[in-house]
């Protein structure tokens, strides 16, 4: 199973749909926050897919969850934006948090850099911003060998 992680993109529907069609084998697309607007008209635009998404620091009078848990292909995955979590000082308070919920896969946001990194079987994938010149996403694969992460820039 493929998963198109995206986070920040601030009002950028046309970088949205953009990375949505470089990725015609993603069954699911996750937005991280910062851009509930976009994620309402990706769900629209593409009802084949199946889009979760949470609520970022700039996603005023959302009603969306701050955190979410999934579980796809056996992978436990907890996503959130981050700024709850402080993650522009540090990681460590958002490891804590996938860790207490048994996550195998940690997804956040906020911090506008990519970042991927694997500790202790669990692997983290912040997929960076979305909106402007340069913007990226990411990538996870879901397969019986295990989780492959990875990140992409928009073309």
């Amino acid at each position: 199973m493929r998963i198109l992680v995206v986070s920040d993109t601030h009002k950028d529907s046309f970088a949205l749909s953009q990375a949505v069609l470089q990725q015609p084998k993603a069954e699911v697309i996750l937005h991280l926050g910062d851009g509930q607007e976009e994620a309402d008209e990706i769900k629209m635009k593409f009802p084949d897919r199946m889009v979760v998404a949470v609520r970022g620091n700039c996603d005023w009078a959302s009603s969306l969850p701050a955190t979410e848990e999934l579980r796809l292909e056996g992978t436990r995955i907890f996503l959130t934006h981050g700024h709850l979590y402080q993650v522009k000082m540090g990681y460590y308070s958002i490891y804590c948090a996938a860790r207490e919920r048994k996550a195998n896969l940690l997804l956040f946001g906020h911090t506008h850099t990519p970042y991927q990194d694997y500790d202790d079987g669990l692997y983290v994938l912040n997929p960076g911003s979305l909106h402007g010149t340069g913007g990226t996403y990411g990538i996870v694969d879901l397969t019986p060998a295990g989780i492959v992460t990875n990140i992409l820039t928009l073309r």
